[in-house]
């Protein structure tokens, strides 16, 4: 059930990871984007506070190395009509208005058309919140918030034609206060996404465009390009951007993507996060609805325990190196460290890979790393 009618936008960071576009082929909905000329990007060029690293991205599961930014009017699209190939009846345009409990359990949701048609009540042995950041699902069980981080960040992007991109791929620019990212999407259009301190957000929306414009300008020839470019679309500029976990299951009711994890989109993580919490979610449920339940205590619980466990794990790297990049306070430190893999495919791919989701930013970002980098580089010297 979606309040939405499909095909229709939202506020969006439009990429798909490239650990979400190996599910999105194994699901058989990838061919759905590339039969829409949804561009592939498999190419980058990072500028880090004018330490510029050029490289691919590493094969990622399936041997999948390229990411995807479509417009979600035709993802969003793709995935309802892949449900109700599935097997899924979806109703379109249908608001919950309300759950409903029997014995301190969700048994069901009672639901409107929008339309002045009476209310229906749908029983169900479990309800999932696929519902958003400020999900009404989550709201109503009360589902725990921990690891919550204040919001640091605000986001503005819009869309371009006239825009091509360095080298057909994507760009990516880090200067101290700001991040931009440059990407492909349909339609032969190219999306431009800011990220600033929440803290500019009041001094910034004064004047949307003229600051938008003015904070690309600090990123090499963007301002010149964008000069030639013609803007399509109006500019969506967000500070909800919420950075925190809830407690995903309880009696009949189960949350998943933003409802149960949202974090600033800098990274660019919630679309393949919801992907991957899909698919957890559904082992889980097929697990506790579908097989005799587990025997012990907690019986139907254990497999949404497991999801709970697997979600956390998978997720929680990637968090804490979002929430620190949307401080945007990057400097000689970080500038030193790009400094060192330039000129090192081998080295920028993994970095890419990190940024992407593949590698743990964690395991990535040390001075291990840094040591190699710099260690590959002497000895490059010299061999020469």
């Amino acid at each position: 059930m979606d309040r939405a009618g499909f095909p229709s936008d939202t506020v969006s960071s439009h990429q798909v990871q490239i650990p979400g576009v190996a599910r999105l082929a194994a699901w058989g909905v990838l061919d759905r984007l590339q039969e829409a000329g949804t561009p592939p990007t498999r190419r980058i060029r990072f500028d880090a506070q004018g330490v510029v690293l050029d490289g691919e991205f590493p094969a990622g599961d399936g041997g999948v190395d390229t990411l995807y930014s479509p417009r979600r009017s035709l993802l969003d699209s793709a995935l309802v009509d892949a449900a109700r190939a599935a097997g899924a009846e979806v109703r379109e345009r249908a608001r919950v208005e309300e759950l409903v409990w029997s014995e301190g359990r969700v048994t069901g949701v009672r639901l409107s058309s929008g339309r002045g048609g009476a209310a229906v009540t749908e029983s169900a042995r479990l309800v999932v919140g696929a519902d958003g950041k400020h999900s009404s699902v989550a709201q109503a069980v009360g589902a725990r918030v921990y690891r919550e981080v204040p919001v640091r960040a605000f986001a503005s992007y819009t869309y371009w034609r006239g825009l091509p991109t360095v080298a057909g791929g994507g760009e990516m620019y880090q200067r101290r206060g700001q991040a931009v990212a440059v990407f492909p999407t349909n339609d032969d259009l190219t999306m431009v996404y800011l990220s600033c301190p929440i803290a500019e957000f009041d001094a910034f929306r004064t004047n949307l465009e003229g600051n938008y414009r003015a904070r690309l300008a600090r990123c090499g020839d963007l301002g010149e390009r964008l000069a030639a470019a013609e803007r399509v679309e109006r500019l969506r500029t967000t500070p909800d951007q919420p950075n925190r976990f809830r407690v995903p299951y309880g009696p009949g009711w189960a949350l998943v993507g933003d409802a149960g994890v949202v974090m600033d989109s800098v990274s660019a993580q919630g679309i393949s996060n919801a992907l991957r919490d899909a698919e957890l979610l559904a082992d889980a449920a097929g697990a506790a609805l579908l097989d005799p339940p587990a025997p012990g205590p907690h019986g139907e619980a254990a497999p949404f325990a497991a999801y709970h466990r697997l979600r956390d794990r998978g997720i929680a790297p990637m968090y804490g190196f979002t929430t620190d990049l949307a401080r945007h306070t990057a400097g000689r430190t970080e500038r030193l460290f790009f400094a060192a893999l330039a000129g090192r495919p081998d080295e920028i791919s993994r970095c890419l890979g990190a940024f992407a989701g593949i590698t743990r930013p964690d395991r990535y970002f040390t001075a291990g790393t840094l040591l190699r980098a710099y260690g590959g580089r002497v000895c490059s010297r010299a061999a020469a």
